[in-house]
């Protein structure tokens, strides 16, 4: 067509928004002061009292007011400026980063008051992440670039999960966990100031608001009335809650089975994270959602699998090997599934599907941290996740089977989008090529 702007298919394709360009630049610098921290976070556990369980504790007291309060939080990421409500979020996380490392330098962190603190933090995340991942949609000057965009951000929390826990591992173990904590609390002002300085058109009045409590029940109806939303949903709660929680056994390996330090604990993480950046670039590189429903079953599998063969590891390069590998199912999944769900879903009810996707992912995992904790101590760190690997493996096995059903239901969204295209007796085209309608059913999932 004369005139038409051409498709773009590069990796860093939607940093040609400006807006999206700050975010990036900001949040970046902010989320290797987030690993930092959650490194530090862990080891100071296990350092003041080397129990598996406590570490489980402090892992639900931070993200369990995510299954609370998130779909809470959709409401108001629906209604308010969301833009403000972050720089609001952002500062309240700082003020409690920097109590943390006060309570460090003063000799008066007791366990106790770490997870009162962690506890606060995850009510700070569980208004902050339903919020962020429905505001990155205005950042977008060009909606084609939404798949790329998500990509990108998943892309940009794992190179701050690639560089804060290797960089958090060795200013533990030289200077202490109080250097991590003070570095998070001065990286917020990066996003602050990141936020402060985006140009955002207003959003147009709601015509019509209603009670908290009846749009949250407007979101549920519409979010698990949906057989794709709902599949998505509780396979991310099932996966969060069974195989998630590997994380935070990982200081009780680095110490106990690999018989090494702090510096041990963060290669291992910083390999999950590795693994995890090579599948966001892989999804960045995608033209279009075309094809991520199989991507998700074989994540899920590969998740599975690198978690399995890190349980039974003893030795530090297969260990790291298998962290990757559970580091790149791990993030293939939530990004993809992300995508899906920020393509298909209708805008004013954007907020609250992404509350729930939050608290899916989020707030299952405090839930499993406990249960895995608990576990551990009654039998073994290494039964713990092989157990949470086969049942990963069932959820995938599960969804796979309603694969079909999903891609009946989500091929005339991808219709009226312009994603694939009908153009005569039942064949349609996925990028210009024709093709059979059965064969472009399996198309959409299998590419």
């Amino acid at each position: 067509m004369v005139g038409a702007r051409p498709r773009e298919h590069g990796l860093l394709r939607a940093l040609r928004s400006r807006n999206y360009r700050l975010f990036v630049a900001g949040q970046g610098i902010s989320l290797v002061g987030t690993w930092m921290q959650q490194v530090a976070m862990s080891w100071l556990v296990y350092r003041l009292t080397g129990s598996a369980f406590l570490l489980g504790v402090v892992g639900f007291t931070s993200q369990v007011p995510t299954f609370l309060i998130a779909p809470f939080a959709g409401v108001l990421a629906d209604r308010w400026d969301r833009r403000r409500l972050l720089m609001i979020n952002q500062t309240f996380a700082m003020f409690q980063a920097a109590f943390l490392a006060t309570a460090v330098l003063a000799g008066f962190a007791q366990i106790w008051l770490i997870v009162l603190l962690s506890l606060l933090l995850g009510v700070i995340s569980a208004f902050e992440i339903p919020i962020r991942q429905s505001f990155v949609v205005e950042l977008v000057e060009h909606r084609e670039d939404l798949g790329n965009v998500i990509a990108l951000n998943s892309s940009m929390v794992n190179g701050a999960r690639l560089i804060g826990p290797s960089v958090a591992g060795v200013l533990v173990a030289t200077a202490g966990e109080a250097v991590c904590f003070i570095i998070n609390s001065i990286s917020y002002l990066a996003v602050i100031v990141a936020l402060a300085a985006m140009r955002i058109a207003p959003r147009p009045p709601r015509t019509q608001q209603r009670h908290v409590l009846h749009e949250l029940r407007e979101g549920f109806g519409y979010a698990f009335g949906f057989a794709p939303i709902r599949s998505i949903l509780l396979l991310i709660a099932f996966v969060s809650l069974m195989g998630m929680p590997y994380a935070v056994l990982v200081p009780v390996f680095a110490k106990e089975v690999l018989h090494g330090g702090a510096h041990t604990f963060g290669f291992l993480m910083t390999a999950a994270g590795s693994g995890a950046l090579v599948g966001t670039l892989y999804l960045a590189s995608r033209r279009n959602v075309v094809g991520l429903g199989r991507v998700i079953v074989l994540a899920v599998i590969l998740f599975a699998a690198g978690i399995a063969l890190f349980a039974v590891s003893s030795y530090l390069p297969i260990s790291l090997a298998a962290l990757a590998m559970a580091g790149f199912g791990s993030i293939t999944l939530v990004a993809s599934c992300n995508t899906i769900l920020q393509t298909i879903l209708e805008e004013d009810k954007r907020g609250r599907v992404m509350s729930f996707f939050t608290m899916a992912f989020m707030g299952m995992a405090p839930f499993g941290s406990l249960g895995a904790g608990a576990m551990a101590d009654a039998v073994g760190v290494r039964y713990t996740l092989l157990i949470g690997a086969i049942f990963c493996v069932v959820g995938a096995a599960i969804f796979a089977r309603n694969l079909p059903k999903i891609r009946e239901k989500i091929r005339p969204i991808y219709v009226r989008m312009g994603i694939i295209r009908e153009v005569a007796f039942g064949t349609d085209t996925v990028d210009g090529h024709p093709q059979d309608r059965g064969e472009q059913h399996d198309e959409i999932f299998r590419r």
